[in-house]
């Protein structure tokens, strides 16, 4: 039963740690497009370049 007074506290820390590093990703835009990365990986690559090419 001991075990709870040390478990509890941890997982309200973990918990709080977890909320505040939410809170700071949502403040600085990293939910703000979801969308377009999923979409960036069907988009043809660009041109190549020269460095890539073998004569």
């Amino acid at each position: 039963m001991r075990i709870l007074l040390v478990l509890i506290p941890i997982s309200l820390l973990l918990l709080g740690i977890a909320v505040t590093a939410f809170v700071w990703a949502a403040r600085r835009g990293q939910f703000d497009d979801l969308d377009t990365p999923a979409l960036d990986v069907l988009a043809d690559e660009s041109a190549p370049s020269a460095e890539h090419t073998h004569d």
